[in-house]
């Protein structure tokens, strides 16, 4: 029986990175370093913590740590697909910094295997995701003396992503259906959650600012600078509603490098992508419209006077674009498992006297549920290590009752040793405990639902509390109660109501009649409800009367249509 196991010196949990390590027989493999302190792969004897380090895609989280491993030992060889090797020194390039290192990650190439050692060889195929971006077949065949005829398999996906994107084609699951793999190391960003269909989330996007565009107001996009940032320029470039529109965007910050990034990588990118540029330039161009141009830095503080589309860094302050004029302002942020957009909320609105509207949307670049699910049934592995991913959403992966029964489950936290025994009895662990017991409480006009305080420890309780709003229908004789999303609440939309005829009704004061209700949500900042999806017939203290209707100016009249696209 090999030794076949796993160490974790990162696997994802919040902004930690990625850093795995893989020990098959006597081999020693480092899956990626998306470490910021790469202290605890530094061995006292000053050995290299690896015989071979593998990098799955360019991204931060995947590579940050590999030039100070490097540095710290240089003939540690390290290896990406032939995109990433180009993209890495993105990861070290500051506005200080313009030079880039000496390169020292080797490329190898798509779906040949390459044997480094006896009995090791590794195989590269595209995951998605990003360019280059790549899922990592290790097969290690032990000596025939030790175990005759038996080879194992371990696949890692890095970050994947099934579905095409409009920068990347998915990842080519026809191609390792059936694969049987002893251990599948996977992420799971998005834990169980189901996504709309790619297309539809991006026609959902392009909706949103053409109707903040309508309404006179720019659009600041934050997004990382490699991946996202390309996504939503190339989106807006092609997309039939802004093709031809007399629409200036600007790209600011380490997005505008990653264009230049992807301009580098042209020849690798989809084949629509390629026939784009061949008749106008992909990304920089002043004539076509949409006019998409550098932003200088003298110019952000002019930015709002007329309406125009800004994608910057997500990392960078946004007050100095939409400072001069906050009210002229849509901020739309993507929807991150890890970002909770009400403190990124109460950063940027925090004394401010005026203050921008600030939105979320989807345009996901990871697998959902059902597509992480599906690459597991396709592929049928014995051992299962999620990774990637808040805590509680790895915690819902593990507790699929449909992956317990076929597959051995692991979801380990920081600094552990994951023990994969193949072939072997193996005892699945028990089921997170994902559920709760609590009291009903029937009186004269209402029910009420007492449920234990530590459900609020979950991370996803801050989910249902930023709304506050549950819907609650009868599954045969069970009762079920599920929290309505902010993304659900957006979808809906109802009329004002008013009141005018009774100066002294009760519901003279209610939501209905207050300045601040647009599509059935509340959207003043001073409000506890703001953004929540509130009945007309509530109350609140933030209460600010409506205008009358023989009021003159059309836009007190209408206040609902200043902001079509809050709705």
């Amino acid at each position: 029986m090999i030794e076949l196991e796993c160490l974790t010196y990162g696997v994802g949990h919040a902004d930690e990175g990625i850093c795995l390590l893989l020990r098959a027989g006597p081999y020693r493999v480092l899956l990626d370093c998306g470490l910021a302190d790469i202290s605890p792969l530094l061995t006292k004897k000053k050995e290299p913590p690896a015989d071979l380090v593998l990098c799955s895609h360019a991204h931060a989280d995947h590579a940050r740590g590999l030039l100070k491993l490097h540095q710290a030992y240089p003939k540690l060889p390290i290896y990406a697909s032939e995109v990433t090797t180009q993209l890495l020194p993105f990861n070290w390039l500051t506005d200080t910094t313009k030079k880039k290192p000496a390169p020292f990650c080797q490329a190898l190439p798509w779906r040949s295997p390459f044997e480094f050692f006896d009995g090791l060889t590794v195989q590269l195929y595209p995951a998605g995701h990003l360019p280059g971006a790549a899922a990592i077949l290790i097969t290690y065949t032990p000596p025939v003396a030790d175990e005759p005829s038996r080879s194992y398999k371990i696949l890692y996906t890095g970050d994947f992503f099934l579905s095409s994107t409009r920068m990347v084609e998915g990842f080519p699951l026809e191609e390792l259906r059936g694969l049987q793999p002893d251990v599948l190391i996977v992420e799971g960003s998005y834990g169980t959650s189901r996504h709309p269909h790619r297309r539809q989330q991006e026609n959902n996007l392009a909706e949103r600012i053409k109707q903040a565009i309508a309404a006179h107001k720019s659009v600041l996009l934050p997004a990382t600078p490699l991946g996202l940032g390309q996504e939503l320029l190339f989106l807006l470039r092609s997309h039939h509603y802004f093709t031809g529109q007399n629409i200036d965007i600007w790209v600011d910050g380490q997005v505008a490098a990653g264009c230049d990034a992807y301009l580098d990588i042209l020849p690798y990118l989809p084949t629509a992508v390629q026939n784009f540029a061949s008749h106008q330039a992909l990304f920089w161009d002043e004539r076509v419209r949409p006019r998409v141009r550098r932003l200088p830095p003298e110019q952000r503080s002019q930015l709002g006077q007329h309406p125009c589309i800004v994608i910057t860094d997500e990392s960078t302050d946004l007050r100095q674009y939409y400072q001069a004029h906050p009210d002229r302002w849509l901020i739309l942020l993507s929807q991150d498992p890890y970002l909770s957009s009400s403190k990124l909320r109460r950063e940027i609105t925090e004394d401010r006297p005026a203050l921008p509207t600030i939105n979320t949307y989807l345009l996901a670049q990871h697998c959902d549920g059902p597509g992480t699910t599906q690459l597991i049934h396709n592929l049928r592995p014995q051992h299962v290590v999620f990774i990637h991913g808040p805590s509680a959403y790895l915690a819902d992966l593990t507790g699929l009752e449909e992956l317990r029964n076929r597959y051995h489950l692991h979801s380990p936290n920081n600094s552990s040793r994951v023990e994969l025994p193949i072939g072997e009895t193996f005892l699945q662990p028990a089921a997170p405990e994902t559920s709760y017991e609590g009291e009903i409480t029937e009186v004269e006009d209402a029910v009420y639902i007492t449920l234990p305080p530590i459900i609020t420890t979950d991370p996803r309780w801050r989910i249902l509390a930023d709304t506050g709003v549950v819907e609650i229908h009868w599954q045969g004789e069970e009762l079920v109660l599920r929290g309505v999303p902010q993304r659900d609440l957006l979808r809906q939309e109802g009329d004002r109501l008013l009141d005018w005829m009774d100066a002294n009704s009760p519901l003279r004061n209610c939501c209905g009649n207050c300045f601040h209700y647009r599509g059935q949500r509340c959207w003043n900042p001073a409000s506890p409800l703001y953004e929540f999806k509130v009945t007309p017939e509530g109350f609140c203290p933030a209460f600010e009367s409506a205008p009358l209707p023989n009021q003159t100016d059309q836009d007190q009249q209408e206040p609902g249509k200043q902001h079509q696209d809050d709705r």
